[in-house]
């Protein structure tokens, strides 16, 4: 599997409180999909629930000689995206691939912000740029040591309006560079390019923004994968549509559970009893083969509260 890249709805002011995510593209032995997240949180009150949105399917289009890609697909995606949210702000979270010109045009073209990853060997001229800025006292540095973790001493370094790349030198960005010294002197390095102005105040937050992207990603595919959604099972079947029809109904399935996590309390109750989605899939399932049930909302109500058990002799047809 290859995954790539994500999309974030933040207030730009408070990128610490809500942070979403697109995900990236999925390599099955079918295709590769592009999918986007937004992860909400909900009135303020730290609920933060993955909202998937309709994906954009990287497949050759009819009439086309070459190959869809990547790129092509993304730019399709955000042009869609815009035209249907026309005024929502958010922030655009992908990794090092995205942190190309011609893909940062078209972000500021849409208007979406972004926080891109920046990796030193695809960057070689933007990060000469800083170093040389660096020796001219025109970078800001700092440090913390994290209160929940002292043993952890993180670092930073930014600089704002710097040019992307040698090729577009007009094309400005603002540079942070963030590492964790841990145990045993271990180093972790990251960086992003970003169109948010960088100040020592927001810098911890367009980090976490920008690291946030990993753990969302990480999360909502292992539930994708592990928790009963059957992610890549049987999706390499079809020659022309089936597998992108699997693959968007798994993902509509996602989307009413999600929504059920974050606005119905009988799902959630319902939920916490089972201890896992997968477990809770299955007892649905089990109500299903073996009554006849008026709605979800009696199953839920099984769920959470039980119900009355009978000796299966008793109910025996023979």
């Amino acid at each position: 599997m290859h995954f790539l890249a994500g999309i974030v709805n933040v207030d730009p002011h408070q990128v610490s409180r809500r942070v979403v995510i697109k995900d990236n593209t999925f390599r099955n032995l079918f295709a590769l999909h592009t999918r986007f997240f937004r992860k909400i949180d909900v009135e303020g009150i730290g609920l933060l629930v993955i909202i998937p949105v309709f994906p954009e399917m990287i497949t050759k289009k009819d009439g086309a000689v070459k190959n869809d890609c990547e790129r092509n697909a993304a730019r399709r995606f955000y042009e869609e995206f815009r035209r249907e949210h026309p005024h929502l702000k958010v922030i655009v979270v992908e990794d090092g691939l995205s942190s190309n010109a011609p893909h940062i045009q078209d972000l500021k073209r849409l208007d979406l912000r972004f926080i891109l990853g920046a990796k030193p060997g695809d960057h070689q001229y933007l990060f000469e740029q800083v170093d040389l800025a660096q020796e001219q006292d025109k970078v800001t540095e700092f440090e913390y040591a994290d209160p929940d973790k002292p043993e952890k001493i993180h670092y930073f370094r930014f600089l704002n309006q710097v040019s992307l790349n040698q090729s577009s030198p007009d094309l400005l960005v603002n540079f942070l560079e963030y590492w964790q010294v841990g145990k045993g002197d271990k180093i972790t390095r990251f960086s992003w390019v970003t169109d948010l102005t960088i100040t020592r105040e927001n810098a911890v937050a367009i980090m976490r923004a920008g690291r946030a992207r990993w753990k969302i990603e990480n999360e909502t595919f292992n539930t994708l994968k592990n928790q009963g959604y059957h992610l890549g099972h049987n999706y390499g079947l079809g020659q022309q549509n089936l597998s992108a029809i699997f693959a968007i109904l798994m993902m509509l399935a996602f989307l009413l559970d999600q929504i059920q996590q974050m606005s119905c309390w009988l799902f959630q109750e319902a939920w916490e009893k089972a201890g896992s989605k997968r477990y809770l899939w299955e007892q649905v399932r089990a109500f299903f083969h073996n009554y006849r049930v008026d709605s979800m909302e009696t199953i839920y109500r099984a769920n959470a509260h039980g119900f009355e058990r009978h000796e299966l002799k008793d109910v025996c047809m023979t």
